[in-house]
């Protein structure tokens, strides 16, 4: 059986890829910071890290046949001041320097890194280009500057032999937290809840493709660099929130004005507001196929899980 590491182990997509991984018969080593009073679950071990400290269990380190990276401040949660956009980068490069730093100097038998990143890497559409694609440089803007530092401060793994894979994820439709139920809650008061003018395109992906996507490249063993974690069929705002309520027996189609958004989420309405036409075709050109390749698929699965 080997032994997954996990970083981000108790987040949204952690939790899911740990019981995708366990189901395929991987065992898996949390690093968390306080270890849980009753850890009860067959083949989930935890392990202790300090990303702050620098320091983490060398020995969880050792077992591990492969490490996922997915820790990181999370960008939406809290109003983008100075101070915590200093944390949503040092959050991320910092435990990649912790982990890569405990791989330089000790041994393992690591074979396999994959990190986290974020479609975030491309900015906004522009009208010179069709879908964004693994190749283009970094966006010159905050979340740009991060994806691409948090890019680099894995790639040192490489030097070690290691096979490194970086997955830019859209925005993860899942029951259990995120963006989807933002998006749902309204619909439940009879509100169909149209950011902006509802044209700006999400490049979205089923948390279940997500994590089944980590798994592909855990297994594929001569696929590494960087691939779009998004769902072949990007749709616009408008077009989400409509497929999500009409679920519903009754809503009323209402667009929040900009000016609204702009003073609830600060600075981080921009990314509300972006536009972001993210292609999947490297990782289809390879084979993956999607669970949920429509958004109609992925809402339809969601809401008979929730019934």
């Amino acid at each position: 059986m080997k032994s997954i590491l996990i970083t981000g182990g108790t987040g949204l997509v952690g939790k899911r890829l740990i019981e995708i991984l366990l189901q395929h018969n991987y065992a898996v080593i949390v690093l968390t910071r306080k270890l849980p009073a009753q850890p009860a679950i067959p083949n989930v071990d935890y392990a202790l890290w300090n990303v702050k400290g620098q320091t983490l269990d060398i020995a969880a380190v050792q077992k591990a046949d492969a490490i996922i990276h997915l820790a990181g401040a999370g960008v939406m949660d809290k109003k983008w001041t100075t101070e915590y956009k200093k944390e949503i980068e040092t959050s991320r490069t910092q435990s990649s320097n912790l982990l890569i730093k405990t791989l330089q100097n000790n041994q393992h038998k690591v074979k396999v890194l994959l990190s986290a990143s974020a479609i975030g890497w491309y900015g906004g559409d522009n009208t010179l280009i069709q879908s964004f694609t693994e190749d283009m440089p970094a966006d010159n803007s905050f979340l740009g500057d991060v994806c691409k530092k948090w890019e680099q401060s894995v790639e040192a793994a490489e030097q070690l032999g290691i096979r490194v894979c970086k997955l830019r994820t859209g925005i993860v439709l899942s029951n259990n937290g995120g963006a989807y139920k933002e998006f749902k809650t309204p619909t439940k008061l009879g509100v169909a809840a149209i950011l902006g003018n509802g044209k700006q395109i999400v490049s979205w992906i089923h948390i279940d493709d997500l994590c089944l996507q980590y798994l592909y490249l855990l297994t594929n063993e001569n696929l590494q660099g960087n691939y779009n974690a998004v769902a072949p069929t990007p749709v616009s705002n408008k077009t989400l929130t409509l497929t999500i309520a009409k679920k519903r027996a009754f809503f009323i189609p209402f667009y929040v004005p900009t000016l609204i958004l702009k003073i609830m989420l600060g600075d981080r309405c921009v990314e509300i507001l972006k536009s972001a036409t993210v292609s999947a075709a490297k990782i289809m050109a390879t084979g993956f196929q999607f669970k949920y390749p429509t958004i109609e698929h992925a809402v339809n699965e969601l809401e008979q899980k929730e019934h």
